[in-house]
């Protein structure tokens, strides 16, 4: 019987109780949807949707050997990364930025980089819920977390780029718990 309830404490600390720290709180909840709302708007921009189908039609030739652990060694100044920093879409982000975003990007059909405020942690987030369930057309938010990119507590919302109804791509914003 003991062991049995050790095993339980066990779990209850290692999953139960970081889950429910983790969770929104419903006033944070409510803004999220509320920004979620402005962001699906970015999304269906016509520059945000003809840039990742342009993408997807035409991906980057030097990106073509790209892995994770390949971004992982470029740093922020590199050329190959800037790139993503300084394109029509990378800008109209920027145009967006309010106080809780903590980062934002956007990704073609194949998980790969179209533009961002800041070099992501990953360059292809594909077999990630949080570009695969856009690809599904719906909605995600992550867990709260501190983001290995960021530094900062936030959460993470992902809304599909659709060309009609069609998701082609995804835009993934993290925003600031304490700016919520």
């Amino acid at each position: 019987m003991k062991a049995i309830s050790t095993s339980l404490m066990l779990f209850v600390v290692m999953f139960a109780l970081p889950a429910f720290a983790q969770s929104l709180s419903p006033e944070a909840k409510s803004k999220v949807d509320a920004i979620t709302v402005q962001l699906k708007s970015w999304a269906s921009d016509p520059q945000v949707v003809a840039a990742v189908k342009d993408h997807n039609a035409n991906p980057p030739a030097e990106y073509g050997g790209m892995t994770n652990e390949a971004w992982k060694s470029l740093t922020v100044l590199d050329p190959k990364v800037r790139a993503f920093t300084k394109n029509a879409v990378a800008e109209f982000l920027k145009s967006k930025k309010v106080a809780a975003v903590t980062e934002a990007f956007v990704s073609g059909a194949d998980g790969t980089k179209v533009a961002f405020l800041a070099k992501t942690t990953y360059w292809n987030h594909k077999g990630k819920p949080k570009h695969d369930v856009p690809m599904t057309g719906k909605t995600w938010i992550g867990p709260v977390e501190v983001d290995e990119s960021t530094g900062q507590q936030q959460v993470q919302v992902s809304v599909p780029v659709l060309d009609g109804s069609k998701p082609v791509g995804s835009l993934v914003v993290g925003l600031a718990i304490a700016q919520l």
